[in-house]
């Protein structure tokens, strides 16, 4: 059997990624899951780092449980599901904790992504589906909403996230997908089952 493809989406917040994960997947039959919290050891973790509570939690316990949730989720979930040759379709990954924790906190990027490939034990996506959206329209859309314990970010924060996505796009064109996110949903959607039938043949 055939092992699946590991696709991940990537964004800022407000961006249309849930929407999108979910269309994908349903459209591939494929896993559908999501990080932080794609296992149960992962909802509890994520409870914790998006709670607004927590505003003392410092950046390297930040992503120290960034990587122990992506260490589960790897091993419980999404290893076994390629192998058993589903294809499995994330609501971030890996890269959110380079963007976030990286850029965003400013640690350091080759600290982190030694933590990382740990954590995933070598089970990077193959392919990475950035839905790029203006941060000053995204900023607009998160003051319509409760906001979490990320979506409380200053706006300096955020662009420092957007444009270490950019950078990771830039570095590794072949693994990412950079997508205009402002078009209609449908359209979108369209655009993006192309390109993945086109990148990965499914």
């Amino acid at each position: 059997m055939n092992s699946g493809k590991y696709i991940a989406f990537e964004g800022l917040e407000g961006c249309g990624k849930s929407t999108h994960v979910k269309r994908l997947a349903t459209r591939l039959d494929a896993v559908m899951t999501r990080e932080p919290g794609g296992t149960v050891v992962g909802s509890m973790l994520r409870n914790i780092l998006v709670d607004p509570a927590n505003t003392n939690l410092s950046p390297r316990a930040e992503a120290l449980m960034m990587a122990a949730d992506r260490a589960q989720h790897i091993a419980e979930l999404v290893s076994p599901s390629l192998a058993a040759g589903r294809h499995v379709v994330s609501d971030r990954s890996v890269y959110s904790s380079l963007a976030y924790q990286g850029y965003g906190r400013e640690q350091d990027l080759g600290e982190l992504k030694k933590l990382n490939d740990w954590a995933l034990n070598g089970v990077w996506p193959e392919l990475v589906i950035y839905i790029e959206v203006p941060t000053e329209l995204l900023l607009e859309r998160l003051k319509k909403r409760e906001l979490d314990r990320f979506e409380r970010e200053n706006r300096e924060f955020f662009v420092r996230v957007a444009a270490g996505f950019l950078q990771m796009a830039t570095e590794d064109p072949t693994r990412w997908l950079v997508i205009d996110g402002t078009p209609p949903k449908d359209e979108l959607e369209n655009v993006i089952s192309a390109a993945v039938q086109e990148r990965l043949g499914i």
